[in-house]
């Protein structure tokens, strides 16, 4: 079905839209009940019945996306030839009720390595609305096998196999994409750092690892070129200050917990560190 392609594809490109449904019809109508179309501010998928119906639709469920709101919407439209029209006269004779549904733009994730944190990370992200990307330039640990866990996601879960390059897929990532980079290979993040900071769509960067290790990384992102400016947007280490603990899940929690706040809009300078020992590697 288009419109539920069109859903996805707005969702997973984290841009808002409205689903609208027929979703009652008295008299004769172009379209029968429970016919969708989605609308963006860009273009439009599937039909509704065209016309001043849908025209009106369209205007209404634009101006719903300028106004920012997130609460449904029902909309009556004759079609009666007496009726006013916007758009055009539409007489098939009916009145028609439509329901106009915002579509959230939910938040999108990428965890770079997928590691003991990584998938610890990654299990507790799948059980939230968003859309998770997991990376890895090693096959073994994108299998299905080292993924269990992931299978009743809440989560749209995106894995990307990159044997070379995986520094590739910052491109590839949404607008507002978080960032997280820890991979089991040092010189792999300090590429992902150097691409991630070259990007200007992503929400946050944040680098796993102890005081030693970004100080190496911080001295090498300014000898390629990159200002003091733009290196202070990797947060590293990562997580909540007051969470102690190395286990791989602790961390997990602290970097998950961390990104909740994100997503609510939570900035606090007591929330960017988590203590230099808990993610020495």
């Amino acid at each position: 079905m288009e419109w539920l392609k069109a859903v996805q594809r707005l969702r997973e490109q984290r841009v808002p839209g409205v689903l609208v449904t027929l979703t009652s019809v008295r008299g004769h109508s172009p379209r029968e009940a429970g016919a969708k179309m989605v609308v963006s501010a860009e273009r439009t998928w599937a039909t509704v019945g065209g016309g001043n119906l849908e025209a009106v639709a369209i205007e209404r469920a634009r101006a719903m996306l300028t106004e920012g709101g997130g609460v449904p919407e029902s909309l009556k439209v004759s079609l009666s030839d007496k009726a006013p029209y916007q758009h055009g006269v539409q007489c098939c004779g009916g009145e028609v009720e439509l329901l106009l549904e915002p579509l959230p733009v939910v938040p999108s994730v990428a965890v770079f390595g997928m590691g003991h944190v990584g998938v610890e990370l990654a299990r507790i992200l799948a059980r939230h609305d968003l859309e998770l990307h997991l990376v890895d330039s090693r096959a073994a640990q994108l299998s299905p096998d080292h993924l269990r866990g992931l299978d009743d996601a809440v989560a749209g879960i995106h894995v990307h196999e990159v044997p070379v390059l995986p520094e590739l897929v910052i491109s590839e990532l949404p607008e507002g994409t978080h960032v997280l980079i820890m991979t089991h290979d040092h010189a792999e993040d300090a590429a992902l750092c150097d691409a991630a900071l070259r990007a200007s769509q992503l929400a946050s960067i944040g680098l796993i690892g102890s005081s030693a290790k970004w100080s190496r990384f911080r001295a090498k992102l300014a000898d390629e070129g990159h200002t003091p400016e733009a290196i202070a947007r990797i947060t590293t280490p990562i997580g909540l200050p007051d969470l102690g603990g190395k286990e791989p899940a602790t961390i997990a929690v602290s970097v998950a917990a961390r990104l909740l706040q994100l997503f609510a809009g939570v900035s606090t300078s007591s929330t960017t560190d988590v203590s230099t020992e808990q993610q020495a590697r």
